[in-house]
């Protein structure tokens, strides 16, 4: 479990410090207040560490190894034109510092690097060993209509694709997992596959399906584009990516979903979170927020929400809560109560 993620002057973070719930943690803010952001540093740095514990060379964590690593990996997931750019831009060189800890603190790591940085970070502190289990970070868009060029094109061309993408096709074409655990990826996909009308397939040429009962193979680019987000969720439940213990890092879930989807996505977000995932969600839709606040008032669930407030460019505070009707600085929430009031402006003039 991630317990604490530590920014000094990191994009538009001049500090954040933020203390997570072991269960589910959703980031509110308007667009460009920098939620993605906080999702991509923490996925980098876990992405790596279970990178390297797949690399059969490496044996333990060293600083030589790392400065590289991770400069390679952060570069590739934001897709700077080089590394210092990631730095808060204020005069002046200025030096960003990333911290992460854990509750198996063998995992904890700390690095820096500067403006002028290229391709390598300096390591503060040391993990002692490396994340075994692969994070999955999921994008606003789906990408079950592209695995079958899009892993080849990126592996074979040099192409400028963030590489998170690349990351979730990998885990999106991993075998189902059998055995004891069948039933536990049953009945949490159940839900996903009633709404989508049928199973997520996976044929020998590479290209997914949606088969559906009585109808056959229906392709992928044939299904809604909402459908098709679910359809991610359900694959890598069932692969065993999204089972048991594992982080779930979910960019904007509620794009182009309807609202019946959307609370949907919410008892997902919700039933991983029961399973031992840790779910971070970056949204501005106060639909979702609502729904997630309901059922966690139902359901025992730990969660935390960060509200970023932005400033002049940069995030200025962000405010911390363990219950939505807590946060104080709520955009979404603002906009609705005013658009309320200009409908009723309109109806009594």
């Amino acid at each position: 479990m991630l317990k604490y993620l530590e920014l000094r002057q990191f994009t538009l973070f001049p500090k954040a410090d933020l203390h997570f719930a072991p269960g589910l943690n959703v980031i509110v803010g308007e667009n460009g207040t920098g939620k993605s952001h906080l999702l991509k540093v923490a996925y980098t740095a876990l992405a790596n560490s279970a990178e390297q514990a797949n690399e059969p060379t490496v044996t333990e964590p060293t600083k030589t190894l790392l400065q590289k690593t991770l400069a390679d990996k952060l570069v590739k997931v934001f897709r700077p034109e080089s590394l210092g750019r990631l730095t808060s831009r204020r005069q002046g060189t200025q030096r960003s510092r990333v911290t992460l800890a854990f509750e198996n603190t063998s995992l904890n790591i700390s690095f820096s690097f500067s403006t002028r940085s290229q391709s390598e970070v300096q390591v503060v502190h040391l993990p002692k060993t490396w994340q075994e289990k692969a994070p999955v970070f999921m994008p606003t868009r789906e990408l079950l209509s592209q695995y079958h060029w899009l892993l080849p094109l990126y592996e074979s061309r040099h192409v400028d694709i963030e590489e998170h993408h690349i990351d979730l096709c990998k885990l999106l074409g991993a075998p189902a997992i059998k055995g004891a655990r069948e039933k536990a990826v049953a009945e949490l996909v159940a839900p996903l596959e009633d709404a989508m009308g049928g199973k997520v397939v996976l044929d020998k040429n590479g290209r997914f399906y949606l088969r559906i009962p009585g109808q056959g193979n229906l392709e992928m680019p044939l299904v809604a584009e909402g459908l098709r987000k679910l359809a991610m969720l359900a694959r890598l439940i069932t692969t065993g990516s999204l089972l048991d213990k594992g982080y779930l890092f979910w960019d904007e879930p509620e794009a182009n979903l309807n609202p019946k989807l959307i609370k949907l996505v919410a008892q997902a977000a919700v039933a991983l979170s029961q399973q031992g995932i840790q779910v971070f969600i970056a949204t501005h839709s106060y639909f979702l927020l609502k729904e997630i606040d309901l059922l966690t008032r139902q359901q025992a669930v730990t969660q935390r929400y960060f509200a970023l407030v932005r400033g002049e460019g940069l995030v200025e505070r962000i405010e911390v809560a363990d219950h939505l009707c807590d946060l104080e600085h709520l955009v979404s929430l603002d906009e609705e109560l005013a658009q309320y009031d200009r409908e009723m402006e309109l109806a009594n003039a």
